[in-house]
């Protein structure tokens, strides 16, 4: 598995990384939804420049040209609800793409062993056929990598991709490896990242990350165990 992290290299996507963490300016969340959008435009096109090209000759008005257009059928998912700025942002970018969501939870459950464990589950899933494609899958939070794989391999049913990209804004070196392993460090397989930060603390959050993706992006959420506090 092949893993891009940006904030290596110097590019207008730090100046959005750096309003995302920034919580002067995160709360704005129009503001925090539109730059987690530009950061997947940003992504989309760095990630386009390892896609397949034929020259293809257009009509203008004044004679025929010859472009590179883009061969690959992409096919674009997304992990609900933080997800959605990010998708969009490729989607500005591959605006011909197939379109796939999945909603996915945390909960905890036991082991074989009646031990308690953090687990993910898959609810929802709208996908097209994956048969040969190429499968773009956003999330814009890689904390565990736990989401990332139960999303990759959802979209398993409905066929094997030709090539897979995983895109995050911000990542861990333990979510790396965890994908990297769960994923059998498939050369099939490229993770691009904005950033990748140094520390998942105790309660599963990226450190100095940035808080929760999704409240930031859409409000804070009710839990279940609120309602019936």
């Amino acid at each position: 598995m092949r893993v891009v992290n940006l904030s290596e290299q110097n590019s207008l996507l730090n100046q959005y990384l750096r309003e995302i963490r920034d919580v002067h300016i995160q709360h704005d969340s129009m503001r925090f939804r539109r730059n987690i959008e530009r950061i997947g435009e940003v992504m989309a096109l760095e990630l386009s420049k390892t896609l397949d090209y034929v020259p293809t000759d257009v009509q203008t008005p004044l004679g025929i040209a010859s472009v590179n257009t883009i061969t690959d059928s992409i096919v674009l998912g997304t992990i609900l609800r933080a997800g959605l700025p990010l998708h969009q942002g490729f989607l500005n970018m591959f605006d011909h793409a197939e379109n796939a969501f999945l909603s996915a939870y945390r909960r905890m459950g036991r082991n074989a062993h009646g031990e308690q464990h953090l687990e993910i589950v898959a609810e929802y899933m709208a996908a097209p056929s994956i048969e040969e494609k190429t499968l773009i899958l956003v999330d814009p939070m890689l904390a565990t990598g736990m989401s990332m794989e139960v999303g990759y391999l959802a979209l398993l049913k409905h066929g094997k991709p030709r090539h897979t990209h995983l895109c995050c804004a911000i990542a861990t070196p333990q979510s790396v490896e965890y994908v990297r392993t769960a994923l059998n460090d498939s050369p099939d397989v490229t993770l691009w990242c904005a950033a990748i930060d140094p520390i998942l603390n105790d309660k599963k959050y990226i450190v100095p990350g940035l808080g929760d993706a999704g409240d930031l992006c859409y409000g804070i959420k009710i839990h279940l165990s609120d309602r019936n506090a």
